[in-house]
């Protein structure tokens, strides 16, 4: 059997070991490049390690390590709080709120999954006490956050683009993040008036809403004035701000100026960067640096044209993208998207 064949082969092992068992996959991953490269393909291990993505291992790095001061220091968590008394009481309008709030947390940083984190608990528990369903707040949630993940400074987006620019097709970042964001906002868009949310217009909720979250225990009322925003808070809110107007206009490399903003907030006193590094989903970064280095592997042998000439194999021309969405969709409910599937 040749080293195309073990090293696509082994890829199989991590996908299936990342779906079964509790395992890490990434690393899992680097000690099958390992073998498969030194031992069957004759790679040296420098050419090995070569495959490590330093530039997406400091980028994504960089981007968790400031948002994780911005959710240490409360500053999205009091953000999100502010947002849903916004709503005024207005219950038709409130997942729609909870939505764009997720959208919008999800593309200036800390990504999909800790969107969902940082809003699901404040959501269901909002929907439970204004009567709206379940499934309609866990929709908006979920796609709002989805809706945001392919932003040029969000994790996964970085995963893609990187994914983008290796293969060729560079340029595309705005554009992907865009055909993402309405793809999902249909998905809303339907869910909302088939599952009851356009019902809910002109219906108000008197009285305070009970938030859980910021500072608060259980029974804790979710009311908060404009002084709670603090001085870390503002400060915080302007590096992010300054970030993403140097990305934007300026060029600045996300990764690093991510880097940057982080030392500012912790020089100021606004962020404390010894907390943000225990939150950082360290779990999933390295999960995606191992896979990649697996998949550089499969490349230098020959792994990866052999498993085109397999999906050529049984897909036409009409059929490649459903049959790549089924697979990739399938593999994704049982394995991480961003550590396993995208790379």
């Amino acid at each position: 059997m040749d080293a195309a064949t073990l090293s696509l082969g082994a890829l199989a092992i991590a996908i299936v070991v990342s779906c079964t068992i509790r395992l890490h996959v990434g690393f899992l991953a680097i000690s099958l490049a390992w073998v498969v490269g030194v031992y069957i393909a004759d790679m040296s291990a420098a050419e090995v390690m070569n495959g490590f993505p330093t530039r997406l291992f400091l980028t994504l790095a960089g981007v968790t390590l400031l948002f994780s001061q911005a959710q240490a220091n409360g500053t999205l968590d009091l953000i999100a709080h502010k947002a849903v008394l916004l709503c005024r009481g207005n219950v038709g309008v409130m997942p729609m709120m909870f939505f764009a709030l997720s959208f919008v947390l999800a593309s200036i940083g800390p990504g999909n999954i800790a969107s969902v984190a940082l809003m699901a608990p404040m959501g269901m528990a909002v929907a439970g006490q204004v009567g709206i369903p379940a499934f309609l707040m866990a929709i908006m949630i979920g796609n709002g956050a989805n809706a945001g993940s392919l932003s040029p400074i969000a994790p996964t987006g970085v995963i893609v683009n990187g994914v983008m620019d290796e293969i060729g097709l560079g340029g595309y970042a705005l554009s992907t993040y865009l055909n993402n964001m309405m793809a999902h906002a249909v998905v809303v868009f339907a869910a909302y008036f088939l599952l009851g949310g356009w019902k809910l217009l002109g219906r108000y909720h008197e009285g305070a809403l009970v938030v859980p979250g910021r500072d608060a225990g259980d029974g804790a009322e979710g009311k908060t004035t404009a002084d709670d925003f603090g001085r870390e808070h503002w400060i915080t809110i302007g590096v992010i701000a300054a970030l993403l107007v140097g990305v934007i206009l300026f060029g600045v490399d996300v990764g690093l100026g991510a880097f940057g903003c982080a030392i500012i907030l912790a020089l100021l006193k606004a962020g404390d960067e010894s907390e943000a590094v225990k939150i950082m989903p360290w779990r999933v970064i390295m999960m995606v640096c191992g896979v990649t280095v697996l998949i550089s592997v499969l490349d230098e042998t020959g792994g990866l044209e052999l498993f085109t000439r397999v999906l050529a194999g049984v897909s036409t021309a009409n059929t490649v993208t459903a049959v790549m969405a089924f697979t990739t969709g399938f593999i994704s409910i049982y394995s991480s998207t961003s550590g396993v599937v995208l790379p």
